[in-house]
């Protein structure tokens, strides 16, 4: 398949906002793998900031970035996204150039525990507020349960009305799964 999928695709549009020394936002933790693919990315001179409200998100995040060596690139927040810009330093506002969001629930882990579309905008708008000028959002969206159908129909709403002035917005998808395949919204800021 020469299409992308949809997390590698997220990955290289990440790859073409961040650098080494950068500073990034893994706004949902999950099972770390985000959090190790951005430490990789920004190095020891860069800083992650990494957030979920599941203490079993952090914990397997934690024993990721330590097998890799990584930990001293990251730093763990066991708390909402929406709470990212009063724990990224002010000092780093203006400066964030890359951001990244799976939405939904923990892979193995409760599913009872989603992620939820205010949120999450909220986040973003804090997002939109410290990041770099072509800095990047990408917001991963698995809508095959009712939150997360819910959660997509605002998202969709919200984005699609953020100033062309302000940001630009992409949607990648592949139409024509089944059993409502994840998709991808990327936010530039211009």
């Amino acid at each position: 398949m020469k299409l992308e999928r949809v997390i590698p695709f997220a990955h290289q549009l990440l790859e073409k906002a961040v650098t080494k020394g950068d500073i990034v936002i893994d706004a949902t933790m999950g099972n770390g793998h985000d959090t190790v693919f951005l430490a990789d990315l920004v190095g020891e001179e860069g800083k992650v900031y990494s957030f979920d409200i599941q203490k079993d998100a952090l914990e397997a995040t934690t024993e990721k970035l330590t097998s890799k060596e990584l930990q001293e690139a990251v730093s763990l927040h066991l708390c909402g996204h929406e709470h990212l810009k009063e724990i990224v330093p002010s000092m780093y506002h203006g400066k964030v150039t890359g951001a990244i969001f799976n939405l939904g629930y923990l892979p193995g882990g409760d599913k009872s525990i989603v992620t939820m579309a205010e949120t999450t905008i909220a986040a973003i708008e804090q997002l939109l507020q410290i990041l770099s000028k072509e800095g990047m959002i990408i917001l991963v969206i698995y809508h095959g349960h009712p939150e997360g159908a819910i959660e997509r129909d605002k998202l969709i709403a919200y984005v699609e009305n953020i100033n062309q002035q302000e940001a630009h917005v992409l949607r990648y998808q592949f139409i024509n799964g089944i059993n409502n395949p994840p998709f991808i919204i990327a936010i530039e800021k211009r």
